[in-house]
């Protein structure tokens, strides 16, 4: 067969010039996330190479984007821009010198996931001094049963994990509107924590900004300052907010929509949506901002949904293309539209062009279930039942490969099953005795059935997936093992955030704590952010 023609490149310069004219990129780090997030460009989005058909179709939804892919001499970056050619896009670039051009051209490199977000909170709370209170002082008036109320702006699993003692799950974009029924009293101080420090610095100025008569303070460093101070956490609290007044959202509205005009975001109109839509050289998002829940119970469709505080807090993965239009909604007439409003508002800061529908019919909000992400079409692929599985591996012969997350592996596998990564599978097949046949596995076998493709053009030994996946082996109630004993490749697909869980070292949280001080020195060195952060009216 003749060779593939030469990938073109864009230089480093290509990509800053790109970013600072606010012209349309994607720049893609095709490593794994552990790698990634110890080193990557501010504005690099995480996608690796063994993902590249389930994440591509909706984070990269135009075909004709610039792309500029790399990785940092794995030999991995060449292979994923091609099959992002095969995936129908047409402006598909590798970066020229890979991660290291970038070093060598003097680019800035950030560490951990989620970068832009957590900077851009970092600045917010340097450019508007939005107050923090340490953990030893919230602790005291809590003991004290001071009048205080403790607001946690995670997700509600995050806040089921580890929780401040007696704090109320209320996620990001649910503040503004709930909080005014939480605190009636306008002396009672609200107190609002994350895990870190992103989503209480944001969570916190989001109150001020709406201009609550309440006292607001972050609660300083999260958990993690919590820990550090000696203090114990909740474990599977339950508290979430409730229903919202009608003054209450009223008042909501009035100030979420202020505070989107002020920022820059537009009002769209149906009609101005559908301008959008149709505007073939520009990328749009479209984004539900309500809770999973309520998404679920009726959406409008060609919306995904993107919780509003989750999706500040990773811009980097709900808009991979930086330079992109986002789209907004939230319940329809018959709502309020304060979440969509108020996450525009951030949205806008953050320097995306952003708008919140202001008309949707709630008539139109017929689809129904959780969303389910866009991904290319399956190959056709032999597979086997779950009994034939049995079979199988009661046979020698058999290589059972998982290739779920590294997690949900040591947590529960088939008996028998290596873990691999997708992007390492030729090297995983050489460590392995000469297996009669090959099966692979993931959580509902969509990644496996890509994989068996790959295996099936470099391969002679027959492979199958397994029909529903690890998903279709539990439910029939057969036995899984834990354990990392069977590791064919490294676990390096997640990178094990300082602030999440109950077990991490305490150096690494403050360690964590320190990089984040450093983030807006950061920022003025890289110089291509565009955040404007908003001051007080």
């Amino acid at each position: 067969m003749p060779a593939s023609p030469a990938l073109p490149r864009l230089t480093v310069a290509d990509v800053r010039a790109a970013l600072l004219q606010r012209r349309e990129i994607a720049l893609i780090d095709v490593r794994e996330e552990d790698p990634f997030a110890q080193a990557h460009p501010l504005f690099a989005a995480q996608i690796s190479a063994g993902r590249i058909e389930l994440e591509a179709p909706w984070r990269l939804p135009r075909r004709n984007v610039d792309i500029a892919v790399y990785d940092d001499g794995e030999g991995l970056a060449e292979p994923a821009a091609r099959r992002l050619q095969a995936l129908g896009y047409t402006r598909v670039h590798l970066l020229e010198g890979g991660l290291q051009g970038w070093r060598d051209a003097g680019g800035e490199l950030f560490r951990d996931v989620n970068v832009p977000s957590k900077a851009f909170g970092e600045l917010v709370e340097h450019e508007r001094g939005t107050p923090s209170l340490p953990a030893e002082a919230v602790k005291a008036l809590l003991d004290a049963q001071a009048d205080v109320v403790v607001l946690d702006a995670r997700r509600f699993d995050e806040y089921q994990t580890m929780s401040i003692p007696g704090g109320i799950s209320v996620p990001g974009a649910e503040l503004a509107l709930r909080v005014r029924d939480l605190a009636p009293n306008p002396a009672t101080r609200v107190i609002v924590n994350c895990a870190g420090r992103t989503r209480s610095l944001v969570g916190a100025q989001s109150l001020i900004n709406a201009g609550i008569p309440n006292p607001v303070a972050a609660l300083r460093n999260g958990t993690i300052g919590w820990t550090l101070a000696g203090f114990e956490l909740d474990h599977g609290a339950q508290r979430r907010f409730g229903p919202s007044g009608e003054a209450q959202r009223r008042a909501a509205q009035a100030a979420a929509q202020s505070l989107a005009d002020r920022a820059g975001a537009l009002r769209l109109t149906a009609a101005g949506l559908a301008d959008w839509e149709q505007d073939a050289g520009r990328t749009l998002y479209r984004w539900d901002v309500r809770t999973p829940e309520e998404y679920a119970a009726g959406h409008l469709s060609g919306f995904g949904s993107a919780p509003g505080g989750q999706l500040v807090q990773e811009t980097d993965v709900f808009a991979a293309v930086r330079g992109a239009r986002i789209v907004l909604v939230d319940g329809g007439a018959a709502a309020d539209g304060v979440r969509a409003a108020m996450t525009a508002h951030w949205l806008a800061q953050l320097g995306w062009e952003v708008g919140w529908l202001v008309d949707a019919d709630p008539a139109q909000f017929t689809e129904t279930g959780a969303w389910k992400a866009p991904h290319a079409p399956f190959p056709d692929v032999p597979s086997v039942t779950v009994t034939e599985l049995q079979g199988l591996l009661a046979s020698p012969g058999t290589l059972l490969l998982d290739l779920t997350s590294s997690a949900n592996h040591v947590k529960g596998h088939i008996p028998g099953a290596w873990w691999a990564l997708r992007s390492q599978l030729p090297r995983v097949l050489q460590q392995q005795p000469g297996p009669d046949r090959i099966v692979l596995t993931c959580g509902s076998s969509a990644l496996a059935r890509f994989a068996a493709a790959d295996l099936a053009r470099v391969s002679d030994v027959p492979v199958a997936v397994l029909e529903g996946g690890n998903a279709a082996w539990a439910a029939q109630g057969l036995p899984l093992e834990a354990g990392a004993q069977r590791l064919a490749s490294e676990r390096m697909d997640r990178y094990r955030r300082p602030y999440e869980g109950t077990d991490a070292p305490r150096e690494a949280m403050q360690a964590y704590l320190d990089w984040e001080f450093g983030l807006v020195a950061q920022l003025e060195r890289d110089g291509t952010h565009g955040f404007k952060v908003l001051g007080a009216a």
